[in-house]
């Protein structure tokens, strides 16, 4: 049984990569979609009656979710496709005085869960599959008043880089995607809207742009910046010292 995971699944780039993913020929046998939201799940499912979805409740910041997803893995003996790595959040603010629990759970869910679930499911990969964690332009240089998001995503580039040299000779291919500012639901969880002058007046990218030009490379390629500016910005963090990126672009 061929399949392709989906974490984050319930809402922006997730949804997007799912709608990518229906346009795509051929088809997977089934789709697994992952996110805390069992609600939204079954009405994105329910979008696509003529695929058959496998609908995960899980928070990956619990261990146990990892234990249930390795378990379904081997007893369907599923062959994953893909991996879309997508779920993870951030958080616009002085690292001082902020909340434990979030800065903490950044690192959980951006780091740690994205590290498991690609821990567990390459075992069931084989070659022309692939691996695509959203990244974001924040891991091109540190980010004041985005500290812990910034460097998680510093975390997965890196961790995408790395994995896929490893993985050249077993044909696996991993993808970095690294967007700017997409008007989802990522702004109002990290409190953006309105309070950074920056996010206001920034070009945006389009999630359904994002995602489907992330399809399309995702076998094929090491990273994925969608739009020239950040490609320019993805240029001037290798060029510049970070403390004048960080000056040209804080928050």
């Amino acid at each position: 049984m061929e399949i392709v995971v989906i974490t984050g699944a319930s809402a922006g780039l997730g949804t997007e990569f799912l709608d990518g993913i229906m346009n795509e020929t051929p088809l997977p046998d089934e789709i697994w979609l992952i996110a805390r939201r069992e609600e939204r799940l079954q009405q994105l499912a329910a979008k696509y009656p003529e695929m058959t979805f496998r609908c995960l409740p899980f928070d990956l910041q619990k261990p146990e979710s990892y234990d249930e997803y390795g378990h379904l893995l081997a007893e369907n003996s599923a062959t994953v496709r893909l991996l879309i790595n997508n779920a993870g959040y951030g958080k616009l603010g002085e690292f001082h005085g902020s909340h434990v629990g979030e800065q903490a759970g950044m690192v959980d869910l951006n780091c740690r869960a994205l590290t498991a679930m690609t821990a567990l499911t390459l075992p069931y990969m084989t070659r022309g599959s692939a691996v695509l964690n959203v990244c974001s332009i924040a891991a091109f240089a540190p980010t004041p008043r985005m500290t812990v998001y910034c460097s998680t995503k510093a975390y997965v580039y890196s961790f995408s880089k790395s994995l896929r040299r490893e993985l050249r000779s077993q044909g696996i291919n991993v993808l970095a995607v690294c967007p700017g500012p997409m008007s989802t639901e990522f702004l109002d969880v990290a409190d953006i809207v309105g309070r950074s002058k920056t996010f206001q007046t920034l070009p945006y990218c389009n999630p359904k742009k994002v995602a489907r030009g992330a399809l399309k490379r995702v076998y094929r390629r090491g990273i994925y910046t969608p739009h020239p500016f950040y490609k320019l910005y993805r240029v001037l963090g290798k060029l510049l010292p970070h403390a004048l990126v960080m000056y040209m672009s804080k928050t």
